[in-house]
């Protein structure tokens, strides 16, 4: 099977299906925490787009085998954030380390292929190919052409099957979007505006899938609203404002505020 043109292509936990695709290759040891307990350390981070910057030095400690909370409100730079650790957005100035390797300059792919992958707020999918294909995009690439586990993870796709992923409802294509990343296996997965746009009945059953991903070890990195899920599944919470750390600690913290 052919993926689509690139003008057509999703983002999805990368930059790309073969980068997606790729990860599950390299990301089998996902799970085992870091050594000094570390996933991620962003220093100093400054990035934007053209004349604009958006993040003004920020700084980042991600726990290893933790969930990690990114919370503030629209424009705060979350999700550019999320782009800066996948590669999708350059540094202007700042080093970013993956356990003990300075991963600055690396390439999204190379991120990719070791276990970093991010499912981005929109264009998580090939709106042209059926369900199946999304998954088997991701599946063959791998070497275990079998989407068995995606399916078990979101029954609902199931019947959804034969159907275009751009005809699918929002709920749908991100419950499609993570069971793409989900056959990545990733090490480290990020999510960008899990219920954004979804009913609260949709959005509670995909943190619920997150949190049973968290339990296995996985680093977990998202960005939300201030959201009662997003705070109850954290371990650590940022919030950021204008794209500086505002705050930093238990996210009951912010719970109870």
């Amino acid at each position: 099977m052919t993926a689509p043109d690139s003008s057509s292509a999703a983002i999805a936990a990368g930059s790309s299906a073969s980068a997606l695709a790729a990860a599950a290759a390299a990301a089998r040891a996902g799970g085992a925490p870091a050594p000094d307990g570390i996933e991620l350390r962003l220093s100093g981070a400054r990035a934007g787009y053209g004349v604009v910057e958006v993040l003004h030095g920020l700084d980042l400690v991600i726990p290893s085998g933790k969930v990690t909370a990114l919370l503030g409100v629209n424009g705060a730079g979350k999700s550019t954030t999320l782009r800066v650790l996948a590669g999708l957005v350059p540094l202007r100035s700042g080093t970013l380390t993956w356990r003990d390797q300075v991963i600055t300059k690396m390439s999204t792919v190379d991120r990719a292929r070791r276990g970093l992958l991010l499912v981005p707020d929109e264009r998580a999918v090939f709106a042209s190919l059926s369900v199946r294909d999304n998954l088997l995009v991701v599946a063959e690439a791998t070497g275990h052409p079998d989407i068995t586990p995606a399916l078990e993870a979101f029954p609902k796709l199931r019947d959804r099957l034969p159907q275009r992923a751009g005809s699918m409802s929002g709920g749908e294509r991100r419950m499609l979007a993570l069971a793409r990343a989900l056959l990545a296996r990733p090490s480290v997965l990020m999510v960008d505006e899990l219920s954004l746009g979804l009913s609260p009945k949709v959005a509670a059953e995909l943190f619920e899938w997150l949190s049973t991903v968290a339990a296995t070890g996985t680093t977990v990195i998202l960005a939300d609203q201030y959201t009662d899920a997003a705070l109850g599944m954290a371990d650590l919470a940022y919030v950021l404002h204008r794209g500086e750390r505002s705050f930093v600690g238990d996210p009951a913290e912010l719970a109870h505020a």
